[in-house]
C-alpha cells in the first residue's frame, strides 16, 4: 500500500495579531472602504437596467435620420397609371394636378435648356468644321447657347437661327446682338414620322428639287421660313431643333428634309444633325442625306457632306423603298429583293431597325 502522505502544511506561520475583546459598539461599526464598496453595488443595478433603454433610443435616432435622407435624395413618384392617362388629354381634372407632377413639363424643359446640347468633342467636331469654311453662310435649326458661339467663330460671314421656342429665342437674343435670330413654327408632331416617310417615298412632289422647295406640295417641306433662308446657298446646316423629345413635340422630319433639298442648291454643303441616337433622327438622316454621304461623326452628332452632283438620294431612295416594300408587300420580285439584300454590307442591320421602325410606328 502507499505509504501515507501527511497534509500539506505551509511552513510560513501565519501572523496572527491579537486584538482587544471587541466591544459591543465596535461590531456594528463597518469600515469605510467596506460602506463605500456597498454603496457602490447598489448603485451599479440601476445602470444596468438603463443600457436597453439607451440602444433602444440611439436606434430610434439612427432610423429617422436615415428615413430623412432617403426622402430628400429620392426622386419625386411616378403619377399612378390612373392620373397619367387622365392627363393624356386636355380635362378639368388635368387642371388642377400639382404643379409638382411630371404632367408638368415646363420645370424639365428649363432644366434640359441649361444643359448644353452637344458635348465637348461633338461642338469641337463642327467649331473645327465652322473654322476652315469661315467666312461661310451658317444655317442652324436651334438655338441653343452653344450655336452662338459659332456665330463669333464664322466672323464675316452670315449666321441665322431658326427656333421655335421663345424663351430660348429671348435668351439668345439677350446674349448675342449680332446673330439672325427667327420664330417660326413647326406644325407636325414627332409620331407622324412614319406616315410623312411612306409619303416622302410615294409623291414625285418630294423628289430633289431646290428651286421648287419654298412652292412644294410635299408634306415635309418647310415653307414658311425667312426668305434669306430660300435665297442664300449655304455652306454648312445644322439641324439641333426643334426638340423632338416627345411623340406629341414637333419632330424634326421637316428640317432634315429641307436641310437636305437646300443642300443640293449648293456647290458643296455639309449638313449636320445631331441625337441621331433617336429613330427619327437617324432615318431620315439616312433618307435624305443618304449614309453614302457620311463624312464624320462623334457621339450623338453625324456629318453629311453634299455635292450639287450628287446622285445618292435617287439610288438611295430608290434601295430603301424596295427595303420598305419587303415589309409591306409580299408581291415584290425575288431579283428585286436580291438587289436590296445585296447592295450594302450593313444592310442587314439597316433592315432588321426598319422593321422595328415599321412595327413601333405602324
Amino acid at each position: 500500500m502507499p505509504p501515507e502522505v501527511p497534509h500539506y502544511r505551509s511552513l510560513a506561520t501565519p501572523l496572527v495579531k491579537s486584538s482587544p475583546p471587541s466591544s459591543p459598539e465596535s461590531q456594528f461599526s463597518i469600515p469605510v472602504g467596506r460602506k463605500y464598496f456597498k454603496g457602490n453595488k447598489s448603485m451599479a443595478i440601476p445602470g444596468r437596467k438603463l443600457i436597453p433603454s439607451v440602444v433602444f433610443i440611439l436606434a430610434c435616432i439612427s432610423i429617422l435620420r436615415l428615413l430623412r435622407i432617403a426622402i430628400t435624395t429620392s426622386p419625386s413618384a411616378p403619377l399612378p397609371p390612373t392620373l397619367q392617362h387622365t392627363c393624356s388629354t386636355p380635362s378639368p381634372a388635368c387642371e388642377k394636378a400639382p404643379s409638382h407632377t411630371p404632367s408638368n413639363q415646363t420645370a424639365q424643359q428649363k432644366i434640359a435648356a441649361d444643359e448644353p446640347s452637344l458635348t465637348k468633342k461633338e461642338f469641337k467636331l463642327l467649331s473645327d468644321l465652322i473654322k476652315r469654311k469661315a467666312p461661310c453662310n451658317l444655317l442652324v435649326f436651334g438655338a441653343e447657347p452653344q450655336y452662338l458661339r459659332l456665330s463669333s467663330i464664322n466672323s464675316g460671314g452670315t449666321t441665322i437661327l431658326l427656333e421655335d421656342d421663345p424663351d430660348k429665342i429671348s435668351a439668345a437674343r439677350a446674349k448675342s446682338n449680332t446673330t439672325q435670330i427667327y420664330k417660326i413654327d413647326y406644325q407636325t408632331p414627332a409620331k407622324k414620322a412614319y406616315k410623312l416617310l411612306e409619303h416622302a417615298r410615294k409623291s414625285p412632289a418630294c423628289a430633289p428639287n431646290p428651286e421648287m422647295l419654298q412652292n412644294s406640295s410635299c408634306k415635309l417641306a418647310l415653307k414658311n421660313l425667312p426668305r434669306e433662308v430660300y435665297e442664300l446657298e449655304w455652306n454648312v446646316v445644322v439641324v439641333d431643333g426643334p426638340s423632338g423629345h416627345s411623340p406629341e413635340a414637333p419632330g424634326r422630319m421637316g428640317a432634315i428634309y429641307t436641310a437636305s433639298m437646300i443642300a443640293r442648291a449648293g456647290n458643296t454643303t455639309d449638313v449636320l444633325v445631331h441625337d441621331v441616337d433617336r429613330t427619327i433622327e437617324k432615318w431620315f438622316s439616312w433618307e435624305f442625306l443618304c449614309d453614302e454621304n457620311l463624312v464624320a461623326s462623334k457621339g450623338k452628332l453625324w456629318s453629311f457632306r453634299i455635292s450639287v452632283h450628287d446622285h445618292s438620294f435617287h439610288a438611295h431612295l430608290e434601295d430603301c423603298c424596295r427595303c420598305h416594300d419587303m415589309f409591306l408587300s409580299m408581291n415584290k420580285s425575288r431579283a428585286c429583293r436580291s438587289r436590296s439584300l445585296s447592295s450594302r454590307g450593313g444592310r442587314f442591320k439597316v433592315q432588321r431597325e426598319y422593321k422595328q421602325l415599321y412595327i413601333r410606328h405602324a
